[in-house]
């Protein structure tokens, strides 16, 4: 009896454990495939909060990303002017919208902007981050602690090396961006 309530409780943690993690797996589907990424709900939870609430209500699909900088990082999440699926959609306005709901107060941590990081995009104002986030291509250790990272990316970060680039003379401004097709 106490082998099959031991491995019963093995059992259910197991696959519980197993439900727990895919909570924080989302999929960013790009037009060259699919990113795996991994939320940190323990480093950022309102920030992931935020992020599967938006994502779960469609708000990212058909979203550009309007801020390319080959060698440092790709931004999209613009819901109001960055979608191209919105009648409020404006390329030229992309970067400065964000979503109906409040802005964020930070939750900055000890780590690191390195390949693969997802870290909220802000304003100036610390406690600006709302919908617009960034992934980055290689390491940007001067971002560490001022901006909120949320999540990595842990399988296609070859497609996002693929993601349209900005015109370098124009902070990364993308003509004709590729966009997010659904993020869940």
């Amino acid at each position: 009896m106490n082998k099959l309530i031991t491995k019963f409780l093995i059992l259910f943690f197991i696959l519980t454990n197993n439900i727990i993690a895919e909570e924080n797996i989302m999929i960013l589907k790009l037009k060259d495939g699919d990113i795996k990424i991994e939320l940190f709900d323990k480093v950022a939870p309102n920030h992931v909060k935020r992020i599967k609430q938006l994502a779960l209500e469609g708000k990212y699909d058909g979203v550009v990303f309007h801020r390319v900088i080959d060698g440092f990082m790709a931004q999209t999440g613009d819901v109001k002017f960055g979608n191209s699926s919105n009648d409020e959609f404006d390329l030229k306005r992309a970067g400065m919208g964000g979503s109906d709901l409040p802005d964020l107060k930070e939750e900055f941590s000890d780590l690191p902007h390195v390949r693969g990081t997802l870290s909220m995009a802000r304003s100036q104002d610390p406690n600006s981050a709302n919908s617009q986030f960034f992934i980055c291509f290689k390491e940007s250790s001067f971002l560490d602690r001022q901006y909120t990272v949320f999540g990595k990316v842990i399988e296609g970060m070859e497609l996002v090396d693929k993601i349209k680039k900005g015109d370098s003379n124009d902070n990364g401004s993308v003509s004709d961006p590729d966009k997010i097709i659904s993020f869940k």
